[in-house]
């Protein structure tokens, strides 16, 4: 019988090895996507580019996934040029995703590639086409034969001319959900993230958030009222709804605690921790001193601290002339904030003697104790 068992498992053996080297045999070969590649986005009818937000997006190209029947790896390319026909083109850059953001940067760079410029004293148009197409190859290298080629898009692109430029905008990332002051209201003056004073389209945040097993988490919103675009995350990994697309999972959150988040939106990702901030100064007051603000450098203009996070704090509707301010607490010297900067979202520092500049105009301004950061949102003047 002991026999007859060992050589029943010599024979399993030789059939498993058989079947392996079956298995190794197998070739896969791979094969053009009858669905070829196509953008799947909406585009807008004309782009107006200014120097001033070179570095913010200006679109976000999606695409649909290509399947070339193989186990490969599947290389994008966003390709720009001045001419429809491509005889000349830039690389925008390439990836494993099915989408790549343009900033408005690279798109003035294509559009003064396509002869247009923004001086009223010459004789070039300052609007006129630029286009973009996507090739989809297999592999990481360049050198694969097996592509497929998007059809080419035209986009309308406006250079204002000088003395016309639009007033500066940037982009806004402002907090939706169940684990955030405002829940799921996507009107509620909602919190926003900090804006890196570098990178447009980095942004910070680090407070807190209610999480819980029965807490579906939150998303981003770039424009308050509005549920698109709409951003949201998982495992590091960003996913968006420009308008046009399903809607992104919810960033989770585990606890209701204290979590540093970082977002880029220009290459889809972010960071998440949770922090301890128990050791943290927790104070009565904050409020806005300095010329740009109606008391001078004799009184604060008082800011509102959220329920939600005593080290949020906030003002609507401010208006303020072009001038120097800070932040202090307590309508005191002692603890107070500033960083020699003209941006409208930076990082103060506890202490410093340096003053923020602004420019006159009508803000909600947002202020976070625990880092520094504030942001100055332009509103509509009435």
């Amino acid at each position: 019988m002991k026999k007859f068992s060992i050589f029943l498992l010599f024979i399993v053996a030789l059939v498993g090895l058989s079947s392996c080297e079956h298995d190794d045999d197998v070739v896969f070969v791979a094969q053009p996507d009858p669905e070829g590649v196509m953008f799947t986005n909406t585009f807008a009818s004309n782009y107006t580019l200014t120097s001033q937000v070179s570095g913010n997006l200006a679109e976000r190209f999606v695409w649909n996934e290509v399947d070339f029947g193989a186990p490969t790896t599947v290389t994008y390319e966003l390709q720009g040029s001045a001419s429809s026909d491509f005889s000349s083109f830039d690389v925008i850059g390439s990836t494993s995703q099915t989408n790549l953001g343009v900033t408005v940067g690279q798109m003035i760079a294509l559009a003064e590639d396509a002869g247009l410029d923004n001086d009223p004293n010459t004789e070039m148009p300052n609007t006129g086409m630029v286009y973009f197409r996507v090739r989809a190859y297999a592999g990481s290298g360049d050198g694969n034969a097996l592509e497929e080629m998007s059809e080419v898009v035209s986009l309308n692109v406006t250079l204002p001319e000088v003395g016309e430029e639009e007033p500066e905008t940037k982009m806004n990332l402002f907090f939706v959900g169940d684990a955030t002051a405002a829940g799921w209201n996507n009107n509620n003056n909602n919190t926003p993230m900090f804006r890196d004073p570098e990178n447009d389209n980095v942004f910070y945040f680090q407070g807190r958030f209610a999480g819980g097993d029965d807490v579906e988490g939150f998303k981003l919103l770039e424009v308050l009222g509005q549920w698109q675009p709409q951003w949201g995350g998982t495992d590091g990994v960003l996913g968006v709804n420009p308008g046009d697309t399903d809607d992104p999972a919810a960033f989770s959150v585990d606890a209701d605690a204290y979590y540093s988040l970082m977002v880029n939106v220009d290459d889809m990702t972010y960071t998440w921790e949770e922090v301890d901030e128990s050791g943290a100064a927790t104070y009565a007051s904050i409020g806005i001193i300095g010329p740009a603000q109606a008391g001078g450098w004799d009184a604060d203009t008082d800011m509102t601290q959220s329920e939600f996070d005593p080290h949020i704090w906030y003002i609507n509707d401010l208006e303020m002339t072009a001038g120097e301010f800070k932040f202090r607490a307590n309508d005191d010297w002692a603890d107070n904030w500033g960083v020699a900067s003209s941006a409208l979202s930076d990082q103060s520092n506890y202490g410093s003697g340096d003053n923020m500049t602004a420019e006159e105009g009508v803000y909600d301004v947002w202020f976070n104790d625990l880092t520094g950061r504030y942001i100055l949102i332009p509103q509509a003047e009435e």
